[in-house]
């Protein structure tokens, strides 16, 4: 199967399927109908819930399923985008994360087979839907205490693994991590598949996507464009793409380099326009199919589809655009040392000299050392700032000390380094002897 879906990706431009939220929305479904029988009587509130209408209205979910292929999607997403335990704490369901990803993954499976057995010309995939979940692991919900993370990587990292082994039982072709607002949160993801993977001796190729907030051409952690691909695709993956927030058009200039620097298949599968004064999506398809054929007509995609506010005839106007058309060529990509903080940093031959700021060293720097062991973290952040303003193109941080909780100090002193956009700009050199120092950085 994944040899098959690459061979298809060389020769023609797939279609993803549109927003499993927008037709949920058409069923009108009230408190009972989310329930269903099997959790009539359960404690909690769960309208809304959407991921649960995988075990409660199956079938609802098949429909949408089949109404997107038939529209023309090659690949259709499991309802699994809060399917996390960490998003179904709030309806007091995370006992049942795994069952949700088992049978929603089987239900598109169902569903693909059938289409794919009519049409063995046009096999159809099922990419298992791995969401941001509604916490973040760069920044503090807190704003008298920046240091504070409401989750934590291995918080994380957890949640994502039983979406995964779920996801992979009940067949997916592929791992999608989407709508990525915050990169830490998307590495967790990207380490419980890795670690899934090593651990089964499974694998499936791995679509990441990430969400460009607005106007500022950053997610909401910060990042730009190419600072996001450089963090992730450290591992080999199918393709990078973005999606959610944006229109098509407002989405161009961002997908535009992304086309022109990733060295692997790209991905668009935007909203229907920007929401209006009601928060709702009115694009239609034919204008939403007009704007993305510029995507097509500059080869600036190997995979389209649509998020928030498509529907099927949205996936049809797409399916039709990429008739008969050749998909993005994968550009050669000149082999760099490529870093980044919120921005990019990449070696280039004409970069010469690079700049280590190495003032916040405990071993290295008295001042620095004394701040930390009084526990004066935020003037220890000053030294970081006036390295930055000294011409500092990256932060060595080390925190090896014997009368320090140096894998503490690290964590946190780095928390706070994420809260300082100044700063954060800058790629983090973690620097210790100790590989549990290592770790806890780079989490």
């Amino acid at each position: 199967m994944n040899k098959s879906l690459t061979e298809i990706l060389k020769d023609r431009i797939l279609v993803m399927d549109g927003a499993m939220g927008t037709m949920l929305q058409e069923y009108k479904l009230d408190e009972n109908g989310y329930r269903g029988e099997r959790f009539k009587d359960f404690s909690m509130p769960l309208k809304g819930n959407n991921d649960l209408l995988s075990l409660t209205q199956p079938d609802i979910v098949k429909e949408i399923h089949k109404a997107y292929l038939e529209a023309g999607s090659d690949i259709i997403e499991t309802n699994t985008f809060n399917a996390s335990s960490i998003s179904q704490a709030d309806y007091g369901m995370e006992d049942l994360v795994l069952e949700m990803n088992i049978e929603s993954a089987k239900l598109a499976r169902e569903i693909a087979d059938l289409f794919t057995k009519e049409n063995p010309s046009k096999p159809r995939f099922v990419a298992g839907a791995l969401g941001p979940t509604n916490k973040t692991a760069s920044m503090s919900p807190d704003v008298n205490n920046p240091a504070y993370r409401a989750a934590t990587f291995d918080d994380l990292k957890d949640a994502y693994y039983t979406q995964v082994k779920g996801l992979t039982e009940g067949g997916a072709d592929i791992i999608v991590i989407e709508t990525i607002f915050d990169t830490l949160n998307a590495k967790a993801a990207i380490f419980a598949v890795d670690t899934f993977f090593e651990e089964t001796g499974k694998s499936l190729p791995v679509m990441i996507s990430g969400t460009i907030t607005d106007a500022s051409g950053r997610t909401l952690s910060g990042q730009t464009v190419e600072a996001f691909l450089n963090s992730v695709t450290h591992i080999p993956i199918l393709s990078v793409g973005l999606n959610c927030a944006l229109g098509a058009k407002e989405m161009r200039p961002y997908l535009e380099e992304l086309a022109e620097k990733a060295p692997c298949y790209v991905s668009a599968y935007p909203n229907a326009g920007l929401p209006n004064q009601f928060g709702e999506y009115d694009q239609s398809a034919e204008d939403m199919g007009n704007q993305m054929q510029d995507f097509i007509d500059n080869n600036f995609v190997n995979i389209i589809g649509g998020c928030c506010g498509t529907n099927p005839a949205h996936i049809a106007a797409m399916a039709k655009a990429v008739e008969d058309v050749k998909p993005r060529t994968l550009p050669s990509i000149e082999p760099q040392m490529r870093l980044s903080g919120l921005e990019s940093l990449n070696f280039r031959p004409d970069l010469n000299f690079v700049n280590v700021g190495e003032r916040t060293n405990i071993t290295g720097s008295k001042k620095f050392a004394r701040l930390i062991l009084s526990d004066n973290y935020e003037e220890a952040l000053s030294v970081a700032n006036d390295q930055v303003e000294g011409g500092a193109q990256i932060i060595d941080v080390n925190m090896d000390e014997g009368m320090l909780d140096s894998e503490k100090a690290m964590n946190n002193f780095l928390n706070l380094i994420a809260s300082e956009p100044d700063i954060a700009k800058l790629p983090i050199m973690i620097d210790s002897s100790k590989w549990t120092v290592i770790e806890a950085g780079l989490k």
